[in-house]
């Protein structure tokens, strides 16, 4: 498993997130406090608290690929 923070500011920000991740085959989670959702869910991601960083869970152990789709999100 390979983690990160991310930020979803914006409506298009989740959109776009979404889409990105719906092209790859592993799982992958958002943990907001004790909530863990799928984030290939749209309606899920709306039902957290996306005011603060978010942690992404990606289950795999090569997410470079995904990473890189991602960097707009990433919290460096």
């Amino acid at each position: 498993m390979t983690t990160t923070t991310v930020n979803l500011q914006a409506i298009n920000d989740v959109k776009e997130f979404v889409n990105i991740v719906m092209r790859y085959d592993f799982d992958i989670d958002l943990v907001s406090g004790r909530y863990a959702i799928d984030a290939k869910s749209i309606m899920g991601i709306f039902s957290l608290d996306l005011s603060k960083p978010i942690q992404l869970n990606a289950h795999t152990d090569d997410a470079d690929d995904f990473f890189k789709d991602i960097e707009k999100f990433i919290v460096k």
